[in-house]
């Protein structure tokens, strides 16, 4: 355990022309408290899918073992029972089985994303339901008649996802839909019929199709005809399986929701915001239809009476964004996830009709005062050609008295986006004094579709120059060292962070986590599941068969020597996506040129870090490379 301390920031050398009484006073406004690693990872990470909810208990995984495993959580509020105990590879909960104790889980093996779909059985065995080696396998829905239910896996061809259909009794197996030509699996109708797919044409056009498992021609019939580009993608369908929901931008700059007659062949709106609309889904009953906006980088849900097409009425509610929404099968008992900046995400039961709200977990360590936390604010800044740039800034505490170091961090993509929401290591950096901003530079989800494709092909460019004039930004506040900033980032995040120490010499300090360094090699070593939008991927970054040089010239790797400030390297040995060669051969790129380079490598994880002892292990080098450095 590490020490737990207290600070009370002091003012510098500038103000000591300040009464003593008036810095006494401003010492103690500002009064805080630091926790280590150790303690902002004493939080428990607790989630489950929307379909949990069964009877008086939900099913989750959370890392309270220190590795994620599945609990069941009773809705009386009494203590969680842990189901499953593996000590190597987290256990992510699918679904209860519907009449029964038993349930499906998803894990693969070290992080190499390959995950595969066990049961576990009410006396404990663990049974693999798609066993083999070298594919993936994923849960995709229930039959309205609770026998069969139905999963994709590319175990045929590494390259597509077939469906099949599981019996409940025995597991046995029935291949329904041989996918030969490339369509991504979206969604499967509660009777059975339909399998809703999309065809990917570019990363900018796309389209959907059906197929009517019912007859004997497996042909998919295209229901999204339409000019230009334009993308589609399924929600889901309705529970009486005439209608399915899908996503368009055929009609503005955001995802809209729109519903599909199949019966009658015809569209109609379903659901509109000035945002994205993440999501969309039915209680079980079909009474109530829960739609997710992404609302400037947070999310806020919609639940509507499917019949009055009325919103429904809740009582307050916690603060935070509502996560996980889902209702019992009679649709008398709600139960959600609430998570914030400042709290892990937490369970809560509604009972219908009630003005109460009852937390069912306490995912929060004990010892830390949320009071001591910081809240993140949506701000934005003008980049090089006038663009305003949307991003999240922490304030750290020590900013009431003396002037911080910042650093930008940059999330994973290309495309991706921050988002508010908790995270231990935002918490744990902007709590021992390090300003965090999370840009959503050109090219990040979430802020339309014009601004989403302005960095396509224009990457280690456009996009790094949003992250310079970051920079520029923190530099006009006057409570951050304008000498003092580095950047950091994750996958592609991690890319932008090496570009950024590479080619400018505008930041003190780089981290760099699994980040992408040869865009050469790593588009030709994706996942072979990947191949359904490969176009999509060259049309953003380049086909290396005919763009290698411009790939090239954007590589970080091969200007490892250009690197003239400290960088710290994390990696997963068993990525799938950026392999631990890109790290290794950067390393060595930085040190022929003599620049301190730091390097961590975890052996029993891929891409991303689900063991909360290296979870805490990267947090604590993080902080321990930026006191030495920044």
């Amino acid at each position: 355990m590490f020490k737990r301390f207290i600070i009370v920031a002091f003012l510098g050398l500038a103000l000591m022309a300040c009464s003593s009484s008036e810095q006494e006073e401003k010492n103690k406004q500002v009064s805080y408290q630091t926790y280590s690693a150790e303690e902002f990872f004493k939080t428990t990470n607790v989630f489950g899918s929307s379909i949990n909810h069964k009877g008086d208990a939900v099913l989750v995984s959370n890392d309270g073992s220190g590795i994620y495993n599945a609990y069941k959580v009773p809705l009386n509020g009494s203590q969680p029972t842990q189901l499953t105990f593996s000590t190597e590879e987290s256990i992510y909960v699918d679904s209860w089985f519907p009449n029964d104790e038993r349930f499906l889980f998803s894990a693969d093996k070290g992080g190499d994303e390959l995950d595969h779909l066990f049961v576990r059985e009410i006396n404990g065995e663990e049974i693999d339901l798609t066993p083999g080696s070298g594919h993936k396998a994923n849960f995709l829905s229930w039959h309205k008649d609770k026998q069969t239910f139905y999963v994709m896996t590319n175990e045929r061809d590494a390259k597509y996802f077939d469906v099949y259909q599981y019996s409940v009794s025995d597991y046995s197996r029935q291949l329904i839909f041989e996918n030969t030509t490339g369509y991504s699996i979206e969604s499967m109708s509660p009777n059975g019929q339909f399998v809703a797919l999309s065809k990917s044409h570019s990363n900018s056009n796309s389209d959907l199709y059906l197929v009517d498992i019912f007859k004997k021609s497996l042909k998919p019939t295209h229901i999204s005809p339409h000019e230009g580009n334009v993308e589609y993608f399924a929600y889901t369908f309705t529970q009486d399986s005439m209608r399915l929901i899908y996503a368009t931008n055929e009609f503005g700059e955001f995802n809209q929701a729109w519903s599909y007659d199949i019966a009658l062949d015809e569209h109609s709106i379903n659901f509109k915001a000035p945002w994205d609309i993440l999501f969309s889904y039915f209680s079980e009953d079909g009474k109530y239809q829960i739609t997710g906006i992404n609302a400037d980088a947070q999310t806020k849900i919609e639940i509507k009476d499917v019949a009055s097409n009325k919103t429904l009425a809740l009582p307050n509610m916690p603060i935070g964004d509502l996560r996980g929404v889902n209702f019992s099968a009679d649709s008398k008992t709600l139960v959600f996830y609430v998570n914030s900046d400042t709290s892990p995400s937490n369970l809560y039961v509604h009972k219908m009709g009630s003005n109460s709200v009852k937390r069912l977990t306490n995912s929060g360590n004990p010892a830390i005062n949320e009071e001591n936390l910081v809240l993140g604010e949506v701000v934005s800044f003008k980049s090089f050609d006038g663009l305003d740039i949307p991003a999240i800034l922490y304030k750290p505490k020590q900013a009431a008295t003396q002037k911080v170091p910042a650093l930008i961090m940059i999330h994973g993509g290309p495309g991706g986006q921050s988002r508010k929401g908790y995270s231990a290591y935002t918490q744990h950096l902007v709590n021992n004094g390090y300003a965090i901003i999370k840009i959503n530079n050109r090219g990040s989800n979430g802020y339309g579709k014009t601004f989403y494709h302005l960095d396509d092909k224009k990457h280690g460019d456009h996009d790094l120059k949003d992250v310079v004039y970051n920079k520029k930004y923190l530099q006009t506040l006057d409570w951050v060292d304008a000498d003092r900033i580095g950047v950091m980032g994750a996958s592609y995040g991690g890319y932008l962070t090496m570009a950024a120490m590479a080619f400018t010499d505008e930041f003190k300090v780089g981290i760099n986590i699994f980040g992408v360094t040869n865009w050469v090699r790593t588009i030709k070593s994706i996942p072979p599941y990947w191949e359904a939008f490969r176009q999509s991927l060259y049309d953003e970054l380049g086909d290396p068969a005919t763009d290698k040089e411009r790939l090239h010239s954007i590589s970080p790797v091969f200007f490892g020597h250009q690197v003239k400030k400290p960088v710290l390297v994390v990696q997963g040995k068993n990525d799938p996506r950026v392999l631990q060669i890109e790290s290794d051969e950067m390393v060595e790129a930085i040190r022929s040129g003599g620049t301190p380079v730091d390097y961590l490598v975890f052996d029993d994880e891929g891409h991303g870090f689900s063991k909360k002892a290296n979870r805490i292990s990267a947090s604590d080098k993080y902080l321990s490379f930026l006191k030495e450095y920044l």
